[in-house]
Formats: structure tokens, C-alpha cells, sequence
């Protein structure tokens, strides 16, 4: 059962109290176990926008890509062996991708882990509040496009639709904001998000 927001979403405080409370803990999420062969972390930046909607920051990676060519993600990657928190891989990765500040990141909880089925990645999400109007600077050797996508627009999007993956169909739950195709395990980050947060949260209270 989530719990009512505090405040409008336009504060920023507020938002990140009501977050919290409806967020795992980053902590206690860390040490969830879920299953793949190698632990990444990306994060999942989240902004109010002018006209009171809390927008996703999201990356289309490169078509010529070795793994998820061309597909829709968060920024973040594997844990690098010298890195004790998942929480600063997430950063990590967010700053080498977009190139977000971590400073200027303010983790306010975390997302179910969740495994990537091609790659066998035990991948753990962690919600980051930031400022709006972010000048990226995307990785040429992995980001094609920084998207900043409302998080209303991907709850109206969501559907189930037929892929085909390696000459097999099936069908999945995805989000499409346009030209924009959100599918596997950020279209299940994405579900655990949006069914944790209350509609004033999302900004629809505020429009």
C-alpha cells in the first residue's frame, strides 16, 4: 500500500520525502538477491520539469552495439571490482554515460533488482532525484540519444505488444512514448516505479 505524498510535487523536499516512502531502501535493496552471474547497478535520474511533471532520464543505446543494440535503458553498467556500494556504480556509470555529476544526485531510494535474461546481469536500480535543464554529455562509444521522457507520458504508453527476439515471438509489457520503445528489464523497472508512486507524485495532481 503506498503512502499519500506530503506536498505538491513542485518541492522538491516534499517529493523527496514522499519517494522515500514509497521507495525500497537503497541499502536494504543492495543486499536483495536475484539472480545472474555478474551484479550491475544503473540509476534512475528523475526531475521535476517546469510544468510540475517528474520526468525519467533514459539513454538509446547505439545501433552497433555488441549487447541491447539500439534499445532503451538507464544509465548504468556492471560493478566494478574495487566498488563496495552498488550505489556508486550507478553513479558511476550515470557519469560516464550522460555525463551527470554524481554531486549533484540525491539517492532517495531504490527499485526491485531485477535479471537481464540475454546477458545474465543481477541488475540493481536506485532512484536518483536532480535538477532540471542538464546539459548531457552522452558517451559517443555507447549513447546514441539522452531522453527525458514524463513519467505520465510512459504510464499512458504501457501495453502489451509482439516482439521478435533472435527469430523467436513473444509477447511482453512495454512503454512507447512516441517513436520511443521501452522493453525487458527497464520496462520492469519502469512498472515497479509507476506502481509505487501515487498520481499527485507524478505531477498529475499538479497539471
Amino acid at each position: 500500500m503506498t503512502t499519500a505524498p506530503r506536498a505538491a510535487p513542485q518541492d522538491r523536499a516534499a517529493l523527496a520525502g514522499a519517494l522515500r516512502d514509497v521507495l525500497l531502501d537503497p541499502a536494504e535493496a543492495a543486499e536483495l538477491e536475484v539472480h545472474g552471474r555478474t551484479q550491475a547497478a544503473v540509476l534512475v535520474p528523475l526531475y521535476i520539469a517546469g510544468d510540475g511533471e517528474l520526468t525519467a532520464v533514459l539513454t538509446r543505446r547505439r545501433d552497433d552495439m555488441r549487447r541491447h543494440a539500439g534499445e532503451i535503458s538507464f544509465p548504468g553498467g556492471r560493478r566494478d571490482e574495487d566498488e563496495s556500494d552498488l550505489r556508486v556504480t550507478a553513479l558511476r556509470e550515470a557519469h560516464e554515460e550522460i555525463g551527470l555529476d554524481p554531486v549533484g544526485v540525491e539517492v532517495v531510494g531504490a527499485l526491485q533488482p531485477t535479471p537481464t535474461i540475454a546477458t545474465d546481469y543481477a541488475v540493481y536500480p536506485f532512484v536518483g532525484l536532480i535538477e532540471p535543464g542538464q546539459v548531457w554529455r552522452p558517451s559517443e562509444r555507447e549513447v546514441a540519444e539522452v531522453l527525458e521522457l514524463p513519467l505520465t507520458a510512459l504510464r499512458a504508453g504501457h501495453g502489451r505488444r509482439r516482439l521478435m527476439r533472435r527469430g523467436i515471438p513473444f509477447r511482453t509489457d512495454v512503454y512507447v512514448v512516441g517513436e520511443h520503445l521501452v522493453w525487458g528489464a527497464t520496462a520492469r523497472m519502469l512498472g515497479d516505479l509507476l506502481e509505487r508512486l501515487p498520481a499527485a507524485v507524478l505531477g498529475v495532481a499538479a497539471a
